[in-house]
């Protein structure tokens, strides 16, 4: 199949060299639980974000846009591979030994392969968390040409490593030996991503630019803290593992006296990156060629000192990650791309990680032979409304905390929590458009909704027997 796929992308290649189309660079950036709440173009009031929200202002934001799961690994899984949890290869937080997560099989198809396929230079930087070191998931199997950042997202928790990966290749940061703080790797990173940027100016690239920012542990260098210390009181602290403690850097957070400051710290960050980003591609005169889009994995963590409901991390929405309500998997995303895009727009169109898949293959008119589960949002991109097809439903399953899945299907919304336990936990039914807290449970109300979407939820997945629910794993 896959040779197939590559043959077909090459005479697509072909065609558009024949053409002599252009084709637009592509720069997705991915946030690492960042809430809904978190940016001040989506309400944030304690802090600012000028460089998103510039990125807003110049570009089109989405607001009923969502998240691949309401956690990494699986999140990261339907957006490469354009298949929702039900489907996808990856659907939970799995580790395998010595270093990263459970591996997307040779037989993924993902948004590198497709774009380097039709000669795309594809790069990937910061976290990846979709296989171990020469697994069939690691970057450079999966049509990455270029890798710098971490492999396993565990080791990501520490921002202060003893190394990061270039390629197959360890590159140690000595000056991290002991209990060192010198080399902060999303400052190490982003100078990578750069990099990539002006070595790639003169061909068609696509940067996935996978930020571990603001994902705990919470720590930023003194120039950031310093601007928010004392700021944010009470302050809140956090004890964690630190120097000569055993899992010192291998996964566990460090402690932080001042999680309140570091967290503001870490958004203040990574918007400066975001920042220079857009300044690097507008001095290279790309702007008009240059799709910038930006999201967050899931909803905002309570993990290592964060304070969600301190910032309103989560906005009007419940829960956070881990939780498959809106504010576990309702993300911001902004689209800018000069003079395609209209600034300054907005969108409700309900919108998934999975749809990004097709939505690159529509934009450089790539065939997709296989199955997916997304729907392209290239018309909304383009402020063609009347064009933009729709979901007939939306779908997220999570394997932690006794299994939880969620349908939407228009304004509709089906919850189960404490799906393997036995007997499962009951069906809750929440109308969005009246009640986007989800505050309310309609479930007894419109019995008939409910059954009508719980066949729909059942039928929504394909079991799997590396991500099994209890009832199944007993089977």
């Amino acid at each position: 199949m896959r040779a197939t796929l590559t043959l077909l992308l090459l005479l697509t290649l072909a065609s558009f060299s024949t053409r002599g189309q252009e084709r637009p660079n592509i720069i997705y950036i991915l946030a690492d639980d960042l809430g809904w709440g978190d940016l001040s173009c989506y309400g944030q009031k304690n802090f600012k974000t000028p460089n998103i929200d510039r990125l807003a202002s110049e570009g089109l934001r989405f607001t009923s846009h969502y998240s691949g799961s309401p956690v990494c690994a699986p999140s990261r899984s339907a957006l490469m591979t354009g298949l929702h949890s039900g489907h996808t290869y990856i659907r939970g937080n799995k580790s395998v030994e010595p270093e990263g997560q459970w591996p997307l099989p040779d037989e993924a198809v993902t948004i590198p392969e497709m774009l380097k396929s039709v000669g795309y230079t594809t790069g990937v930087f910061g976290k990846w968390g979709l296989g171990s070191p020469g697994s069939t998931g690691a970057p450079e199997n999966q049509g990455v040409d270029r890798f710098f950042g971490y492999l396993c997202q565990s080791l990501a928790h520490n921002y202060y490593p003893s190394y990061l990966w270039d390629n197959a290749s360890k590159v140690f940061l000595r000056e991290n030996s002991g209990d060192a703080k010198e080399e902060y790797a999303p400052q190490i990173i982003h100078k990578q991503a750069l990099d990539f940027i002006e070595q790639n100016k003169n061909r068609p690239f696509f940067l996935f630019y996978a930020m571990i920012t603001p994902h705990a542990e919470l720590v930023a260098p003194e120039k950031y803290m310093s601007k928010y210390r004392g700021k944010f009181l009470p302050e809140k602290s956090y004890d964690g593992i630190d120097a000569g403690e055993p899992g010192f850097r291998e996964g566990p957070y460090a402690s932080q006296q001042e999680s309140h400051a570091a967290f503001a710290a870490m958004i203040d960050l990574m918007d400066e990156q975001v920042g220079t980003i857009m300044a690097k591609v507008k001095e290279l005169g790309m702007d008009n060629n240059t799709l910038i889009i930006f999201s967050s994995d899931n909803g905002p963590h309570k993990e290592g000192g964060a304070d969600p409901d301190y910032f309103d991390s989560n906005g009007i929405f419940k829960g956070y990650k881990r939780d498959v309500y809106e504010g576990g998997i309702r993300v911001p995303m902004i689209a800018r791309w000069t003079g395609v895009i209209k600034p300054g727009t907005e969108t409700n169109h309900p919108s998934a990680f999975w749809d990004v898949m097709p939505t690159f293959a529509e934009l450089l008119n790539v065939p997709i032979k296989h199955n997916i589960d997304g729907v392209s949002f290239l018309p909304t991109l383009k402020g063609n409304k009347k064009e933009q097809k729709h979901h007939d439903y939306l779908y997220w399953e999570f394997h932690e905390q006794g299994g939880k899945r969620a349908l939407r299907q228009g304004d509709w919304k089906l919850v189960q929590t404490n799906v393997s336990a036995n007997p499962p936990g009951k069906f809750e039914l929440y109308n969005l458009k009246k009640d986007p807290s989800e505050t309310t449970d309609l479930s007894a109300k419109y019995s008939e909704k409910v059954r009508e979407l719980t066949g729909l939820m059942l039928s929504a997945r394909i079991p799997s027997p590396d991500f099994p629910f209890a009832a199944e794993r007993n089977r």
